[in-house]
């Protein structure tokens, strides 16, 4: 489809796809702040009622739609788009994740576009340690029974072949921690833990104790820095993968502290087979594998981020989770269909639906 106007016409041409969601949201508005960036094309498979400086919107499937057309002209094209449910149909997840980031990069190719960065993942990562971290050059065969992870691997492969094949090209990868803001809030809820979370619930003081588990350490940044090394990645002459994760490392302790909770170190294995049951009934979307998944990826090293790309987070990880959390209490969201603080039919429509049985 192509994009309704909205541009200034001067300065970098960048189509972002997957404009619509929690990091895509942050990635237009920073790239809508620079002066270097004359126009934003958000392509989404929903048009949004959110409204921003420089965007321009395209209404697009990226497993079915004419991506070349939309990337015509680009200067850059940043991969955002991402199906994390549902996760009881990994075919589906598949399809759009796998089969449309390869349509996505190829069209990017066709059309003639310099740059592509691409948003991976820490969990395209192999099981790593967690007390050390690791750099760029970390194997990234992701942990292969969850879907999540496997995808982000397989387009990790995918784009090492890419590069070779179209050495005129710079491309970037990005592989931020967890991200967070209070406008995503309402979203993630729905897609890990489902409508039987009560907001009530994530207040301080109201959870009396909080499991502790092995394994369970993991990085975490806000959106808006995220979206302002994406952003970076868009202006500046680099190539490559870049860590993109803030301090300091999210643990039993650090939520403990943020919950006022007190810390019950327990096993992994009660844990997740009550995880598991919940997913097999329905009750969360979150599948177990994930949850293995964050028991093993790596604690990051974002070195070449700081030096090489430039960039520094504003907000430390638990500010980005003590955000979140607020967003969770509050309903937070945007006017975009991923982030709307509320579907049509509210928790009793998430259920009736099918939890984890669409996207």
């Amino acid at each position: 489809m192509t994009p309704a106007q909205g541009g200034t016409g001067s300065g970098l041409r960048v189509v972002v796809v997957g404009a619509t969601g929690n990091v895509g949201t942050s990635v237009v508005e920073a790239l809508g702040r620079d002066p270097a960036v004359g126009t934003i094309v958000g392509v989404s498979r929903r048009p949004p009622r959110w409204r921003a400086p420089k965007t321009e919107w395209a209404e697009a499937d990226i497993v079915s739609a004419d991506l070349v057309e939309i990337f015509d002209g680009a200067d850059v094209v940043v991969h955002l788009a991402w199906l994390f449910q549902p996760t009881h149909r990994p075919l589906t997840t598949w399809r759009v994740n796998a089969v449309g980031g390869r349509r996505v990069f190829a069209a990017a190719a066709r059309a003639g576009v310099p740059a592509l960065v691409y948003a991976s993942s820490v969990g395209a990562y192999s099981p790593g340690p967690k007390d050390r971290p690791v750099d760029e050059n970390w194997p990234t065969d992701g942990w292969p029974i969850a879907g999540y992870t496997r995808e982000k691997a397989y387009l990790e492969r995918v784009l090492d072949a890419f590069e070779q094949r179209n050495p005129q090209m710079r491309v970037v990868r990005l592989r931020p921690g967890f991200i967070f803001k209070r406008e995503s809030a309402s979203q993630q809820r729905r897609l890990f833990t489902g409508p039987l979370l009560p907001g009530r619930l994530v207040r301080p003081g109201t959870v009396p104790v909080l499991p502790d588990l092995p394994g369970l350490r993991f990085q975490a940044l806000h959106s808006t820095d995220a979206a302002e090394a994406y952003r970076l990645a868009v202006l500046r002459d680099v190539r490559g993968a870049f860590n993109v994760a803030a301090e300091p490392v999210v643990d039993g302790r650090l939520l403990a502290e943020v919950l006022r909770a007190r810390r019950v170190r327990l096993p992994v294995a009660p844990v997740r087979a009550a995880l598991a049951l919940a997913w097999h009934l329905h009750l969360v979307p979150a599948s177990p594998h994930l949850f293995d998944a964050v028991l093993r990826v790596p604690i990051m090293d974002t070195t070449r981020a700081r030096t090489e790309l430039g960039w520094t987070p504003r907000h430390t990880a638990r500010e980005a989770v003590e955000e979140f959390l607020h967003g969770l209490r509050d309903a937070g969201g945007m006017p975009t269909a991923p982030l709307t603080p509320r579907l049509r039919g509210g928790r009793f429509a998430e259920a009736a639906t099918g939890v984890g049985e669409r996207p």
